[in-house]
């Protein structure tokens, strides 16, 4: 069956770097701009020298060119050891990049995993004469390859021509045992972080989008959306939520509006849950997250529950913690891209 919905991506410039947008029936639904300073992307790839650890963080500093990286690890590290490390998200201001020696070489169709062997198809991915299909060309895209390694067959492959996927797999492959073989030396960039533009070609694929525009910010109005996101405030019907980044924690506030029905504030409540992880994607805001929804009866917590777990459930590193005393939800979001009015900037 024929799907309905309408995927096109958007290849575009904004500010005189690239950027790419995606429109899911019209809607903005995900959204990449290149940031304006040569800063590392994530994804990047690093020979790096490990520095001094640091006490009661459970981590570590590694020395990169552009600075240093932060490393959640201290077991079997010695200071002066080359290490090949990820970049895994943006910096903050004045602090050092988060990195993770848990390699990942991605592609549209295939990601190698150094460190966690074994060959994987995305669950997403039903039929099963496509899967073996798929598992045949993984075990022969594969053969011969360092023991360590590990595929990971993206849902994308449902739709690919087997030719792409096994060229994915080979150029993944290759880049991998090239990287795992370069650790002598000073502290060099290996592979660099995907832009805007390979973002969208890599990780906006499934399901294939219906067309892929060079241009069309202007005619799909696409710049409109993006001015509305500058704006705190997020129009839910007759109610709006505000979403304000603090030095903190994201401060998120849900009110009714004119409504003054007793189902309003769950209406809202419900809309700003369905809502909120989009608006926090698009805005680039992660870290501590409080929403403060309109007050309710505690009965009704439950139901928000299910609607909150289930807008967040294809969102990666999402810890929903809760309701607080006060009433209030908690949950932290992994900052995964720059804020968009610091990429603006």
């Amino acid at each position: 069956m024929t799907s309905l919905t309408s995927r096109i991506v958007l290849l575009d410039t904004l500010k005189d770097r690239p950027a790419a947008a995606l429109l899911v029936d019209g809607k903005l639904e995900d959204l990449a701009i290149d940031p304006l300073s040569d800063a590392p992307l994530p994804g990047a790839i690093y020979r790096a020298i490990a520095d001094r650890p640091v006490k009661g963080q459970g981590g570590l500093f590694v020395k990169l060119p552009e600075g240093s990286g932060f490393l959640r690890q201290t077991a079997g590290i010695a200071p002066g050891q080359r290490l090949l490390v990820q970049i895994t998200g943006p910096a903050e201001a004045g602090k050092a990049y988060p990195v993770t020696t848990r390699l990942l070489f991605k592609s549209r169709f295939a990601i190698v995993t150094p460190g966690a062997p074994g060959l994987n198809i995305s669950r997403r991915i039903k039929d099963d004469d496509l899967r073996a299909d798929l598992e045949a060309l993984a075990v022969a895209g594969m053969a011969g390859a360092d023991e360590t390694l590990g595929l990971i067959l993206r849902s994308a492959c449902a739709e690919a021509d087997d030719t792409e996927i096994a060229e994915d797999i080979a150029a993944m492959r290759d880049l991998a045992q090239a990287v795992l073989a370069d650790l002598q030396g000073n502290a060099e960039l290996l592979v660099e972080g995907a832009g805007a533009h390979e973002t969208a070609w890599r990780d906006w694929a499934d399901p294939l989008p219906d067309d892929v525009i060079e241009g069309g910010f202007a005619d799909h109005s696409v710049l409109e959306m993006i001015d509305a996101l500058l704006s705190p405030r997020v129009a839910l019907g007759e109610g709006h939520m505000m979403i304000e980044p603090t030095r903190a924690l994201i401060a998120v506030d849900v009110n009714t509006g004119a409504d003054t029905s007793p189902a309003a504030a769950l209406k809202a409540n419900i809309a700003a849950a369905r809502e909120l992880p989009r608006q926090l994607r698009l805005r680039g805001l992660g870290g501590q997250i409080v929403v403060d929804f309109a007050p309710m009866p505690k009965k009704d917590r439950a139901i928000l529950d299910q609607v909150i777990r289930a807008a967040f459930k294809s969102e990666s590193e999402v810890n929903l913690a809760g309701w607080t005393t006060l009433g209030l939800y908690e949950f932290t979001r992994k900052r995964d891209r720059l804020p968009l009015t610091d990429v603006l900037a």
